[in-house]
């Protein structure tokens, strides 16, 4: 296994790890819970489902956990109505109804938790500052370690190389 700089391992790419060409035509049908009839059919026995299920004061805890932490709000939707649809819970067409009133309760969750800076979207633009804000600085402190000097978070100015996709690795 090779060893990145944040050191978290990362596995190597092989290239003859994956199913054979036409191996899931040659598949029982009906191993996954997906291809088997929905167990929910109705939007709001659906929800009332879910509603039960995230109020657990487990799965209350972990949510505003989350959330506190700045996972929006949609991501949240979107892992439980893809995980209901994989469980056989419901269809996709289901899921996708459901998206929007999912995201109004766990925004209620949020809300009556106290949390104040609640990120709804998944393109919230004040995260999206902040992940352009820490490439730079990643960015900026690889190339002042190359040349010897160290740049601080405070610094205002971040160096960047202006480069076009052909230009080669001296320019």
């Amino acid at each position: 296994m090779r060893y990145s700089t944040d050191n978290t391992a990362e596995p190597e790419y092989n290239p003859f790890d994956a199913p054979v060409p036409g191996q899931s035509l040659t598949d029982e049908p009906g191993n996954y819970p997906w291809e088997h009839s929905p167990k929910n059919v109705d939007l709001e026995e659906t929800l009332e489902m879910v509603w039960s299920r995230i109020t657990t004061p487990e799965a209350l805890e972990e949510l505003v956990r989350m959330f506190d932490a700045g996972v929006p709000i949609e991501a949240v939707a979107r892992v439980i109505t893809f995980t209901g649809f994989t469980e056989g819970e419901f269809t996709p067409d289901l899921g996708l109804m459901m998206v929007e009133p999912l995201m109004e309760m766990l925004t209620a969750i949020a809300m009556r938790a106290g949390i104040e800076d609640v990120k709804i979207s998944l393109t919230d633009i004040s995260n999206k500052e902040f992940k352009k804000n820490m490439s730079e600085l990643k960015f900026a402190n690889q190339k002042a370690k190359e040349e010897g000097n160290t740049i601080d978070a405070e610094s205002e100015e971040v160096p960047q190389e202006v480069r076009g996709l052909l230009a080669r690795t001296g320019e």
